[in-house]
């Protein structure tokens, strides 16, 4: 519950900004602008929909929820009948059939630590769970991660895509998309929404979102970057249009000790919290590539991931540095406003 807690806070923040962006065209004939708000994947999801009348605005977003209901069921592990946790329920026994989708998230996955450079890693769930940091508040000892370090070994995931299985090779390996899998699910939501007739929207799982064309009045999306260091500030502002962001910060869960900070975005390679940023936004084409990017971005630093999103075409990210820094990427620049700037 207390994971829940916060990821719920964090969420309500963006879209408080989204209402405001969306305020006073609601009551508007045509085209409609209607916006509904659920629990599902753990947190809250909003979706916004335009489309030429209420009611077809109104059938776009249950579109979008179905849709999300529908991946939930196949990639939470906090489901016992999902598909990957009959994977993870059978880590070094046996290899698992599963869905179209999910090969997709895991094969996309190990791009992105690819990528990454490692930074991005879908198996260091047991030593997030070594770390529990919002409930233990235990600092794991060199012993403890080292003896879960084999566990979080990426190359003994078995994607065969002629069977379509999947196996990890290891008892006691665990497969997570929490980092990237909401991403993913608010692609597919607005391919739902743009099949059911919208013909623009938001869709917001906490802080990632997916936006797809503009508002009444040849509008962009307005989204804030939250400040990490002061709670319910916002750093700066960027318009999107068909477009998503995403935010992975070390303000969403810690704990501190002896004036450490103690986060949940774990360095693959170390075990332990990344500790060159405080909070890495990215904004790209699809939500997948926003939501995998923000973390690995995070860990990679701000000179290899400043280096890795002016690769990436139409990829920008906006970092903050562990001295509190803002750096903004070549994509991004002219785009972000209302932010302090460093060069």
């Amino acid at each position: 519950m207390r994971i829940m807690r916060v990821v719920m806070a964090n969420s309500v923040f963006l879209v408080l900004l989204l209402g405001a962006g969306c305020a006073g065209i609601g009551g508007l004939s045509s085209p409609a602008v209607i916006k509904r708000t659920q629990m599902q994947m753990g947190t809250l999801v909003t979706i916004t929909s335009v489309a030429q009348d209420r009611q077809k605005a109104q059938e776009a977003a249950s579109a979008g929820f179905q849709e999300i209901h529908r991946l939930e069921e196949l990639l939470s592990t906090w489901i016992s009948t999902s598909e990957l946790s009959h994977v993870n329920d059978l880590a070094g026994r046996e290899a698992i059939p599963v869905s179209r989708d999910t090969m997709k998230v895991l094969q996309d996955s190990v791009e992105m630590a690819r990528l990454t450079e490692g930074g991005f890693n879908i198996l260091v769930g047991p030593a997030v769970e070594a770390w529990s940091v919002l409930d233990r508040e235990q600092v794991p000892s060199d012993r403890e991660l080292e003896a879960i370090r084999s566990l979080t070994d990426l190359t003994a995931l078995e994607l065969n895509t002629s069977s379509q299985t999947v196996y990890l090779g290891k008892p006691g390996m665990r497969v997570d998309v929490g980092g990237i899998g909401k991403g993913f699910a608010a692609d597919l939501a607005v391919a739902a929404m743009q099949k059911a007739g919208a013909t623009a929207g938001v869709v917001a799982l906490s802080g990632d979102i997916r936006t797809f064309g503009q508002l009444p009045g040849e509008k962009k999306f307005p989204f804030g970057i939250r400040h990490p260091r002061r709670e319910g500030t916002v750093l700066a502002y960027v318009d999107l249009q068909d477009e998503a962001i995403s935010t992975a910060g070390d303000y969403e869960r810690y704990f501190e000790r002896d004036g450490v900070r103690y986060h949940h975005i774990l360095d693959p390679a170390t075990l332990r919290p990344a500790r060159d940023c405080q909070s890495v936004t990215v904004v790209a084409p699809d939500g997948m590539t926003a939501d995998g990017l923000d973390t690995g971005i995070f860990v990679m630093g701000r000179e290899r991931g400043l280096a890795l999103v002016d690769r990436l075409p139409g990829v920008g990210a906006v970092i903050v540095d562990r001295d509190g820094k803002v750096w903004i990427s070549s994509y991004l620049k002219g785009k972000v406003r209302g932010n302090d700037r460093s060069e």
